[in-house]
């Protein structure tokens, strides 16, 4: 099983041991409401506490496979895209998962992610998924309001 194929299976499971297993300890994601990623295993664990209590009726619908340059050293690597579809707060959220792999991680089985770039559509919803995500890490005493 791929790196994308047991991401979506930790995500549809809500398993978050199974997420800290696939992250790296450096692992940064980038976020679509926020400048600044959210770097390292724990703050990156913290959020998707966050978003899978927050998105309702998440499903990824699709998948792309390919390569991409890394943010942070400019290698290009294997990365996955996963769109989904979700709903927050009544919205309808379309949006990407861009998946960076480790080097030489691609689809090994013990393959591991060091960085994700979310990407959501349309405006309002990213509005409408970053108040929400706000509340749920004010809520778990992440940051304060």
């Amino acid at each position: 099983m791929s790196t994308a194929d047991r991401f979506r299976a930790a995500v549809a499971g809500h398993d978050l041991a199974a997420l800290d297993a696939l992250f790296t300890e450096d692992v940064r994601l980038n976020s679509p409401v926020k400048s600044k990623p959210f770097e390292g295993k724990a703050p990156v664990l913290a959020l998707f506490r966050v978003l899978l209590r927050t998105f309702e009726d998440f499903r990824y619908v699709g998948r792309f496979e390919g390569s991409v340059e890394d943010a942070a050293d400019g290698t290009e690597g294997p990365a996955t895209v996963l769109p989904f579809r979700t709903v927050v707060n009544g919205r309808q959220v379309h949006g990407i998962d861009m998946l960076y792999l480790a080097p030489g991680d691609a689809s090994a089985p013990g393959g591991r992610i060091k960085e994700i770039t979310v990407m959501i559509r349309p405006q309002t919803a990213v509005i409408t998924v970053g108040e929400a995500v706000l509340a749920g890490l004010i809520a778990d005493g992440l940051v304060t309001g």
